[in-house]
């Protein structure tokens, strides 16, 4: 089995009484009447000058800092936008398609250009549901120079109120309060540069991440989205200590911040030491600041079925597709749930289809399927859903790892050629460091036998 597989952690019993509730959930979670799948994309610069560009995706990020915290919005992550590739400009017939490929509901967009030495920012928006598709715009923000971001707060506002869309004054307090987040346009240009090259996935992507999202917290020590988003530069980076302080200091910089409490559940559920109690008093605490963060459920599930509390684990799950009925993660933890049962082979098969059914370019789900087949002895099954992973990230060294050890079941020489690959992209990361030490044991094996056979 692959490198990234995990072992067993529920009584073998449990299988059933899982499978019994996961039928049961479509019937007892009743369908959200209010959310909406929201794509909220880059505003278009207008004729700006080459230093000023990224003022479209500024306004694109404030408006998710913002909207995130309204229950009627389930963001689209922008990573799945990324992989779908960037086109040159953002018109309408793209939004369309880009829309009807994620499945959104809503798309935010529009313009941005100078006139007179103001901003001007142009407000558009298209709703899918229901067939129709017709672009609608809202007054014209005018942001006087100097006055960036302070004077694009009241955008998040402006389109929840075009929609019609019950805001509370709770909601008020948090939804400007996310889209105030620094009053310096240094550091809210340094957190949108950095956040776009995260977004890139590679290597090189992430380091310019973490000294461009350095960069951001030293102009504004204050920043709470900057020093969060410095913590996952760091996680990506494999520095999993810097990770985790970097999301300590954005919650005693705002402890009403939920993000950050969910990446320190995500960090202790992954640790090695099994800090599954810590895990679920963060995802709680997430949770406590946000009722409806659905991808917090999602990891009290896990956090909670890792200690063996099945009927906590269920209900998380089904709270999660309460607030985002269409999750892929749900369908993945189910899936990871039935293949560390391994009598629930079917099952898991299902889970992890639905889950790329939702979102084809979820690596950790088709990650997931491959481990499945190849536990099962289906290489052939194995080798395509990996060999799907790396077409989408080429440095997924995950997938590398264990397409190579696949290969080695039906095609030694193929094997050779993998493991060679992968050594190739791992050698240059440090949280690699020990895979590669075991990459090249296998490739020495498998080098000797091909001579001895030949």
């Amino acid at each position: 089995m692959g490198r990234k597989g995990r072992g067993c952690w529920l009584p073998a019993w449990l299988g059933v009484l899982l499978l019994s509730a996961a039928l049961l959930t479509a019937a007892e979670v009743p369908a959200s009447t209010t959310a909406w799948s929201l794509l909220v994309l880059p505003f278009q610069p207008l004729e700006l000058e080459r230093e000023e560009q990224w003022l479209g995706e500024g306004v694109a990020h404030l408006l998710s800092l913002a909207l995130v915290n309204h229950p009627a919005f389930i963001l689209v992550d922008p990573l799945r936008v990324r992989r779908l590739g960037q086109p040159e400009a953002w018109g309408e017939e793209v939004i369309l398609r880009t829309a009807r490929s994620i499945r959104a509901d809503l798309a935010f967009y529009g313009d941005v250009k100078r006139v007179s030495g103001d901003l001007i920012v142009v407000p558009r928006y298209m709703e899918f549901k229901g067939g129709n598709a017709q672009p609608r715009a809202l007054p014209p923000l005018t942001v006087p120079e100097g006055k960036i971001p302070q004077r694009l707060t009241g955008l998040p506002l402006a389109y929840i109120r075009a929609l019609n869309l019950p805001v509370t004054d709770a909601e008020v307090t948090r939804i400007e309060k996310a889209a105030m987040s620094t009053k310096s346009l240094r550091a809210f240009e340094a957190f949108v540069k950095g956040r776009g090259a995260a977004l890139l996935g590679t290597q090189a992507g992430h380091e310019a991440a973490a000294d461009l999202l350095g960069k951001a917290v030293e102009l504004d020590a204050t920043f709470v989205a900057a020093q969060y988003s410095l913590g996952l530069a760091h996680l990506s980076l494999g520095n999993r200590w810097k990770a985790a302080a970097q999301f300590r200091a954005s919650t005693q910089l705002d402890p009403t911040f939920p993000e950050p409490y969910k990446a320190l559940g995500d960090l202790f559920l992954a640790a090695p030491r099994r800090l599954f109690d810590q895990a679920v008093e963060a995802y709680q605490k997430a949770l406590e600041l946000r009722p409806f963060y659905a991808d917090a459920y999602v990891g009290l599930g896990d956090a909670r079925a890792a200690k063996s509390d099945v009927d906590g684990a269920i209900s998380s799950y089904q709270k999660a597709l309460l607030y985002n009925p269409g999750n892929p993660k749900v369908h993945m933890s189910l899936g990871k749930i039935y293949f560390a049962e391994k009598g629930l082979y079917y099952e898991a098969v299902g889970s992890y289809k639905k889950a790329i059914e939702l979102d084809p370019q979820f690596l950790e789900a088709r990650m997931g399927l491959g481990e499945v087949y190849e536990d099962k002895g289906l290489y052939e099954d194995a080798i395509r859903e990996y060999r799907k992973v790396v077409e989408l990230e080429p440095q997924h060294t995950g997938a590398l790892y264990n397409l190579a050890l696949v290969y080695e079941r039906v095609d030694p020489r193929e094997a050779i050629a993998q493991w060679e690959r992968y050594i190739q992209i791992a050698v240059l990361l440090p949280a690699e460091k020990d895979w590669v030490d075991v990459a090249r044991q296998h490739l020495r094996k498998l080098k000797t036998q091909v001579e001895r056979d030949r």
